[in-house]
């Protein structure tokens, strides 16, 4: 039976990229196209340490969506007033357009945030964040995992377990052959995140 090329990987292992006006850092997990900018990607996958108060970017025609990892937590402002909200729940996701720029001011020291960011129109993202045993369907979406906190496991058909700790993850890529991956909570207080990208019929 084939099985799905998953792709590991740990936030540890992956460069990160200082903001410009130092505020922070991004670590990219994944882009599609492979090796796309800022300007021309499709969905793009990334942490973030907020060390300080300051603006986001403008993304327009961008959906985001951001989740709390670890940290008291930060308010984000829309510059146009669309919308204000604390991200203060680690594991619950919050979406909002990227047309508008908006202001975050830290609550209470730095924090870490899971960003994922999709083109309007071309992609979808769903964000599930789980604490329990779950399982997932891949092959036609891309498919990706990160173990938030506590240590999740990973049973692959007719291969042994892999243990995910906290800061690792695993990414299955769209076209591979289906399958189904069960995660089962390990020692500790387990939360993983689930992310699935599905793009959309060509217009």
């Amino acid at each position: 039976m084939s099985t799905v090329m998953s792709q590991y990987f740990k936030l540890a292992a992956i460069e990160p990229t200082r903001w410009k006006n130092g505020g922070g850092n991004t670590r990219e997990i994944a882009v599609w196209p492979p090796g796309a900018g800022m300007d021309d990607f499709v969905w793009r996958l990334s942490v973030a340490d907020i060390e300080a108060d300051g603006p986001f970017s403008a993304f327009p025609g961008i959906d985001r969506q951001i989740v709390l990892l670890d940290g008291a937590g930060v308010m984000l402002r829309a510059d146009d007033g669309s919308f204000s909200h604390r991200l203060v729940q680690p594991g619950a996701p919050f979406a909002f357009s990227g047309d508008t720029g908006l202001q975050a001011a830290l609550l209470d020291g730095a924090t870490r945030d899971f960003n994922v960011m999709t083109r309007r129109g071309r992609c979808r993202a769903r964000v599930d964040a789980f604490r329990d045993g779950f399982t997932v369907s891949t092959g036609a979406d891309t498919v990706c995992l990160l173990a938030v906190s506590g240590t999740w496991l990973v049973a692959q058909d007719a291969q042994p377990a892999v243990t995910l700790d906290a800061g690792q993850g695993v990414l299955y890529p769209a076209g591979e052959p289906a399958g189904r991956q069960a995660f089962a909570p390990g020692a500790g207080d387990a939360l993983c995140l689930c992310v699935t990208l599905e793009m959309e019929p060509d217009q």
